[in-house]
């Protein structure tokens, strides 16, 4: 062996393994990096002060207040001009008795806070697709290139033949600018192939922070499961665990509060009281004073008539609620119809990944019996070259196939409500090192 080429495998042998990433490490960096998931995680932290602010209506409102002030006195009676200064102290509490407004704020708040938890695993849910769908975009890419270099070399070597056989007289010209057409094409799908996966690995790149030069590869699986239950199932599973659907229906819930709490305004309030003032200085004539004045009681006020306000914010309410009704629905239906066109892109996907691999046996069936004819001259090495092409794009499709048919059952759980990070380590299983 050559110095050269002995430096350089001493240099491969000795060089840190590239570590290579499977889904699952891959939606973990997405997950402390995506942009998009850390606004939705904010949110929802935001959203957990809503009950802390409900519950707030239901507690004691204490508050200070002081003054400090000069008062000038005009009098026209002889000598009745004066001034003096004084200054004072207000110390009050106010403890809801009866407020039923602040009652269903209350209960409203509560509801609240579970829609955002329900967003934020929304987003989740979200993340975990697109991570999904840029992986295997990646990996995609990485199949078309290797599949072309393989077309590639196999075109090279029957470019070769065929101007041997030129030069021999045994073939024409026509084969040699045939096989350098099919060779010219590859290199142009090669370079259009590679900016591809530039740009899928800059997406995937976006999502986790840094390059994505080391994912795990595919491997040749096993039979692919065809999802049992029946479209019904999982149609009926998505009504009702759906998320999306699951935050119309707390919306729904909020609304017919909505309703309960503009009616509240026609009610009494009741509150307990509680005060201590002071009043230093004051000026009676020829008086200095000071107050101290304690109170404590309950306070019930009993709205009479407000212009129509109340009234007006309960048919608003009304209408509102009738609003979230509907969008409700359409949650309902739009999870079913995704869960449907998710189930049915499971069940044909697998069935096209069961007939790609059959179409892959007998592709190579058919290059191995033109390999054949050509050797005893009822082939040509053109008929060779176009068997090897159906080869190589059985390979590719049926790599397409595969990647479409795992993103589909990803959807049809997101659909029902179910997919967590859990589903990413099913699909690892999957997943091996790449031999680099």
């Amino acid at each position: 062996m050559p110095f050269k080429a002995r430096f350089l495998a001493l240099v491969l042998a000795l060089a840190p393994a590239v570590h290579a990433e499977n889904l699952s490490s891959v939606f973990q960096d997405a997950q402390t990096y995506d942009a998009q998931y850390a606004a939705a995680r904010a949110a929802w932290q935001a959203g957990q002060e809503k009950s802390i602010q409900g519950r707030a209506g239901l507690l004691p409102n204490v508050s200070l207040g002081g003054n400090v002030q000069y008062n000038k006195i005009e009098s026209s009676l002889p000598g009745g001009d004066s001034g003096a200064a004084s200054n004072g102290m207000t110390l009050s509490a106010t403890q809801p008795l009866f407020r039923k407004q602040n009652l269903v704020q209350y209960e409203q708040s509560k509801q609240q806070v579970r829609i955002v938890g329900l967003q934020l695993k929304v987003a989740e849910q979200d993340l975990i697709l697109r991570v999904a769908q840029a992986y295997f975009d990646v990996l995609q890419s990485q199949d078309n290139i290797a599949f072309i270099n393989a077309q590639k070399s196999a075109i090279s070597e029957q470019l070769a033949s065929a101007k041997r056989n030129f030069e021999v007289g045994t073939a024409t010209i026509t084969d040699t600018h045939e096989a350098q057409a099919r060779y010219d094409l590859a290199v142009a799908q090669e370079i259009a192939e590679q900016n591809s996966l530039s740009i899928r690995q800059r997406t995937l790149e976006k999502l986790i922070g840094k390059p994505a030069v080391a994912l795990d590869n595919f491997v040749e699986p096993g039979q692919l499961k065809v999802e049992a239950e029946s479209i019904d199932t999982w149609a009926a599973r998505a009504a009702e665990g759906n998320l999306q659907a699951g935050i119309q229906r707390i919306a729904k819930t909020i609304a017919d509060q909505e309703i309960e709490r503009n009616r509240a305004g026609h009610y009494p309030t009741l509150d307990a009281v509680a005060g201590y003032a002071i009043n230093n200085n004051q000026n009676f004539g020829a008086l200095q004073v000071d107050t101290r004045v304690a109170s404590i009681g309950v306070e019930l006020n009993l709205p009479i008539y407000q212009g129509g306000l109340v009234s007006s914010r309960v048919r608003e309410a009304v209408a509102n609620q009738e609003k979230a009704r509907q969008d409700l629905e359409a949650a309902t239906r739009d999870a079913s119809l995704q869960a449907r066109q998710a189930w049915l892109n499971v069940s044909s996907g697998a069935a096209r990944v069961k007939a790609l691999e059959q179409a892959l046996v007998s592709t190579q069936a058919q290059l191995d019996s033109t390999k054949l004819g050509m050797q005893v001259g009822v082939r040509t090495s053109l008929d060779v070259l176009n068997a090897e092409q159906q080869v190589l794009s059985a390979r590719r499709d049926l790599a397409g196939a595969r990647y479409a048919y795992l993103l589909a059952g990803l959807s049809l759980k997101a659909a029902a409500g179910s997919l967590d990070p859990a589903d990413l380590a099913g699909i690892d299983r999957y997943l091996k090192p790449a031999v680099r």
